[in-house]
């Protein structure tokens, strides 16, 4: 018996400073489909993946909320599970850069360069910010980029051209935090040195193997090799340091020095694979006994990696370094794909051009509707993602329902009503044909998704359903079902056509996980594996069938694309930062106010609500008599039991709205900033003591 692939399977790290935006949504779509395959092959597949949580942004970002880093990388780690869940994205394991098993990794790989000669000492000339008394991270540098002259680029890498270069190259910099001109100080630094000829050599037989990187990342890596403006032919040193203040991991016997957090960040994807070891999920899922250390030392074992195109240099050459050079495996293959964008713009909020990933869950719109348009786009090539809304709702409700789920609405009441149940197990000739035509289209599909080239699969999949419709419109079961002497007739083609609804489903199933699984309990089958293909069902009893999917209203695009409320312009990076993150609203008369009646309430009952992971149900008290049902979304920010007996300031005179789990009839106020991304965090208004329900704000 061949023994199955062992896989280990990343995305890219998120960093820990804001929720998961509409591009990791994507990747781990991506990523999720090409695993989920493989799982259906009876591959085994270890799937992990973690927060980026170290760095100066973290850190200047919880000073700002006067919290600890990890009280708020905490914070955004407990929001990861709705996206994951709510897109049925499923990760064995997710973990954290600031866990124990990372500290030690990245600590542990430091010490093995250092032992191979490849850790450099060296004082160099850092920028330093004058006013906020420390040196600048490359990100808190801004500039002109020193090969292309674009503006405003970070100090690392430039966005336009893609150059990397330290941030002392830049032009006309200046600090993103004061916006203050930084001043050049002196720092002793620790470098990885990516300039030794054994690097070099490593990393061009390793980025030239047959097969390894997409044709466009070879043509960038060439780019990178190529020879300076001096005649240097190589790369250059890579920092590896940072200077306290810092949030990361100490480097070994140098205090007050810090690793960068590109050095300790893909060690996530080992940390996180170990914790899943230690934690017993391989022997759990696969009876795997083998730790992590034998695992990883198995030349069986294929490591991949899925990432976003702007973070190819770091993997394609500092990661499969450190990893070779520490006498650790490196990548089998790095995976990079495009952006994603909106109606071929690149998205922006204030323009409603940006999609929400929760929003779009909140508002009711399935998951699988994404899953599969995604789906449809993607290919093995390093290209964006378009999402354009009027292709979206045209493609979910012609292949989706038009073409794959109506095959089953349209056979399975004949089944139901006259064969109690019962599959045909002869389905003759032209119903056999037809069969054998989507058995044979398996292997393509199977090789389609190997390769990642989704859309290719996807429209495979799409031309087999048409295959099958044309044979329902050809056969018409609705005609057959007014003649009884057609009855025979009438249980093959529908039998034929659950059949073919069953062999649709196994194709789609990596991409729509979910509704493959409401297909087999309807079926009353196992669940489905590519294998299953070549089996027939048979004189087989299914359940009662259930609508399996709606189609899209192109209203709930609108929703989903409504811009926010009209603000005032964002203030330049070098002017003061807007109180609270935005501009105060234009100015009212005093009658305005009055309008409004603020009312003291106390909080009597607090529960969560049910299908929504925003909103919680409050009951108050405002002194009327009775209570008052009140939906506010703070889930996030509070559980159930904090708010219990609390006192708290409504809006009493606001219009009841009718919503998807009730009335509200009211409004809680809470306070929050701007830029929840930057300082997430939402603050319910609490009155002094002695104020009671009913009492009005003036």
């Amino acid at each position: 018996m061949t023994r199955p692939r062992q896989l280990f399977v990343t995305t890219a790290l998120p960093y820990a400073n804001g929720a998961f935006h509409i591009g990791h949504i994507m990747e781990y779509i991506q990523a999720d489909i090409w695993v989920r395959y493989q799982r259906m092959r009876g591959q085994q597949v270890h799937f992990v993946g973690a927060d980026d949580a170290h760095g100066a942004p973290i850190m200047i970002a919880a000073e700002k909320v006067g919290k600890t880093p990890q009280q708020f990388v905490a914070e955004i780690a407990a929001g990861r599970k709705q996206y994951l869940d709510g897109f049925h994205i499923a990760f064995d394991h997710w973990h954290s850069t600031d866990a124990p098993e990372n500290h030690e990794l990245a600590q542990d790989i430091y010490r093995a360069l250092r032992r191979e000669g490849l850790i450099a000492i060296r004082n160099i000339e850092q920028f330093f910010d004058p006013v906020k008394s420390m040196f600048l991270p490359d990100r808190y540098i801004k500039g002109e980029c020193p090969r292309c002259a674009a503006k405003d680029q970070y100090g690392d890498s430039c966005e336009v051209c893609g150059a990397v270069y330290a941030p002392t190259e830049l032009k006309n910099p200046y600090s993103t935090l004061t916006g203050a001109t930084p001043v050049m100080k002196s720092s002793e630094h620790h470098f990885f040195q990516l300039s030794s000829p054994r690097c070099l050599d490593f990393l061009q037989q390793w980025t030239q193997a047959s097969g390894r990187l997409q044709p466009e990342v070879l043509n960038k890596i060439k780019e990178w090799f190529a020879a300076d403006d001096e005649g240097h032919v190589g790369l250059s040193d890579w920092d590896i340091s940072r200077d306290a203040p810092y949030f990361g991991i100490e480097i070994p016997d140098a205090p007050g020095k810090y690793f960068y957090v590109w050095l300790d960040a893909p060690v996530g994807y080992l940390a996180s694979l170990k914790a899943w070891f230690d934690r017993g999920g391989p022997k759990a899922r696969y009876g795997e006994e083998r730790s992590f250390e034998e695992f990883m030392t198995d030349p069986a074992v294929e490591q991949y990696h899925f990432i976003g195109k702007d973070i190819t240099y770091f993997h394609t050459l500092f990661w499969p370094a450190m990893l070779h050079f520490s006498g650790r495996k490196v990548p089998d293959n790095v995976f990079v794909h495009g952006f994603i964008t909106v109606s071929g713009e690149k998205m922006s909020k204030s323009r409603g051009t940006g999609i929400s990933p929760l929003k779009y869950l909140e508002i009711g719109m399935n998951a699988e509707w994404l899953r599969y348009y995604i789906a449809a786009k993607l290919n093995a090539r390093v290209e964006d993602v378009d999402f354009n809304p009027e292709d979206f709702v045209a493609r979910v409700n012609s292949d989706l329902v038009g073409k794959y789920v109506n095959i089953a609405s349209r056979a399975a009441g004949f089944i139901a009503k006259r064969f109690d149940g019962l599959l045909s197990a002869d389905l003759g000739v032209e119903g056999s044909a037809l069969l054998e035509g989507l058995r044979a289209g398996c292997a393509d599909i199977e090789r389609l998704y190997e390769e990642r080239e989704f859309g290719k699969a996807v429209r495979e999949i799409m031309a087999l359903a048409d295959r099958v419709n044309a044979y329902v419109d050809q056969h018409k079961p609705w005609d057959l079902a007014k003649k009884p002497e057609m009855a025979a007739a009438l249980h093959d083609v529908c039998s034929t056509c659950i059949e073919a609804f069953r062999l649709l489903t196994i194709y789609l199933k990596p991409v729509l996980p979910a509704l493959a699984a409401q297909v087999e309990e309807f079926l009353q089958v196992e669940p489905l594996t590519f294998a299953d293909a070549q089996r027939a069902l048979g004189a087989h009893r299914i359940g009662a069938y259930k609508h399996l999917m709606q189609r899209v209203d192109p209203k709930l695009l609108d929703t989903l694309f409504e811009p926010p409320a009209a603000a005032a312009a964002p203030a330049a990076e070098d002017k003061p930062e807007l109180p609270g993150g935005e501009a105060i609203a234009p100015t009212i008369g005093i009658e305005d106010f009055t309008k409004i009646d603020l009312r003291i309430a106390r909080i009597v009952e607090a529960r969560r609500v049910e299908g929504s992971t925003k909103l919680l149900q409050l009951t108050l008290d405002v002194g009327e008599g009775r209570t008052r049902n009140v939906f506010s979304g703070i889930q996030s920010a509070y559980a159930p039991e904090q708010l219990v007996g609390k006192l708290t300031v409504m809006v009493a005179n606001l219009a009841p709205r009718k919503m998807k789990f009730g009335v509200s009839e009211g409004m809680v106020l809470a306070a929050s900033h701007g830029d929840e991304k930057a300082q997430p965090g939402i603050h319910i208004l609490e009155p002094w003591p002695g104020a009671q329900p009913g009492m009005r704000v003036r």
